[in-house]
């Protein structure tokens, strides 16, 4: 399908990236998947191949490209080969936002060198063990000390993407209680260090997909956080993760697209190769009508994901269109990727095989960032509903 959403500059980054990947990824996927997680060093070459600071102004380390089509690119070319960088989506697309839009020139100039460089890696947590969709619900608190220099961090988190080899964890917590009309009220972010007596890291969750991105458990006891390390103003917490979310939610539905492009490709390999009856499976009109429609969903999705991406980069993405992307590319992806895997028999079953690695990533795209229903929400709202 034709696409005007890159430019040249676009395709040769792609190509450096698609050649990294063969060389210093697909090699060594299949023991991250096994250890479910990717070796802290693997971090420090992504870094070195620039992948960190392409939206970092060039003051701090980094390209300085406002754009999100980078980002873009490597969501494609990483589920087309079947693999994953493990935590390093969340690094950048759920840690540097915040950095950006909130911090003070002390606070970028102290921390993004070592966001570029990959000595010091970010999460984000927001959910807790009894709220998921509803943050409005949080209970971890940081209360402010009465000398003022700092807060003291105290509460648990769950679902966090990258939590386990997290440098800095932008942490979510309550310091005053809501507001008879505005329970979204008293919310904070601070950028807490993890090396601070008190923060603790639990369980790494036993996840059926995305295995090779750790996924952990947070608990902070009495944490000392300085004040100095609280991002944007106390207690409007809520309104910068409501700011950042239609691009979370982009970043979703782009890799939605990207798992359904790939499991069409890994499909029709395999039914070109694979022969039952003495023909191959490409041969029988069924495979060739399954195929078909699953690429003109996949074509659908791609260009309802492209036009999200340029209002994302033109500042016009609206939280209503963001959740339409994440909505419909999701559902698309879910629909395909099951319909490819069918088309693999029992081979789609077993791990050694792509699709079957990618019919469990996939499942959680309906879920994290906002579930499904959560999006119908916001784009009914939308509608005057």
């Amino acid at each position: 399908m034709r696409r005007t959403v890159f430019n040249e500059d676009h395709e040769a980054f792609r190509q450096t990236l698609r050649d990294f990947i063969e060389t210093e990824v697909v090699p060594r996927y299949d023991q991250w998947f096994v250890d479910g997680q990717v070796p802290r060093d693997f971090y420090k070459q992504l870094a070195e191949l620039g992948l960190f600071g392409i939206e970092v102004p060039e003051e701090y380390g980094g390209a300085g490209i406002d754009s999100f089509k980078f980002a873009a690119i490597q969501t494609e070319e990483t589920m087309r080969a079947g693999v994953s960088f493990g935590a390093a989506g969340a690094h950048v697309a759920l840690g540097l936002p915040y950095l950006l839009d909130l911090g003070t020139e002390e606070q970028k100039r102290r921390w993004l060198p070592d966001f570029v460089s990959g000595d010091t890696m970010y999460a984000l947590a927001m959910t807790e063990p009894g709220t998921g969709s509803d943050l409005a619900g949080m209970s971890t608190t940081a209360k402010l000390s009465e000398d003022g220099t700092h807060y003291l961090l105290n509460g648990a988190k769950t679902f966090i993407t990258g939590g386990v080899l997290a440098d800095r964890v932008i942490v979510c917590a309550r310091t005053s209680p809501p507001k008879p009309d505005d329970r979204r009220y008293g919310i904070t972010l601070l950028n807490v260090d993890t090396t601070l007596p008190g923060y603790s890291v639990g369980r790494k969750l036993d996840k059926l997909g995305l295995r090779t991105s750790d996924t952990a458990e947070l608990a902070f006891v009495d944490v000392r956080v300085p004040v100095g390390d609280r991002l944007g103003e106390e207690n409007k917490g809520f309104y910068y993760l409501g700011k950042n979310l239609p691009k979370e939610r982009l970043s979703i539905a782009y890799g939605a697209y990207a798992q359904a492009a790939a499991a069409v490709r890994f499909a029709t390999q395999y039914v070109r190769d694979r022969k039952v009856f003495g023909q191959a499976v490409a041969g029988f009109q069924n495979t060739k009508f399954e195929l078909a429609a699953c690429q003109a969903e996949v074509d659908a999705a791609q260009a309802v994901a492209d036009r999200a991406l340029e209002a994302l980069d033109a500042g016009e993405l609206t939280a209503a269109e963001a959740a339409s992307a994440k909505l419909f590319c999701t559902e698309v992806a879910h629909r395909v990727i099951d319909r490819c895997l069918q088309l693999h028999g029992g081979y789609g079953f077993i791990n050694e095989y792509p699709i079957a690695r990618l019919y469990a990533d996939n499942r959680v795209n309906r879920i994290y960032g906002g579930t499904s229903e959560v999006m119908k929400m916001i784009i009914a709202k939308d509608m005057g509903l």
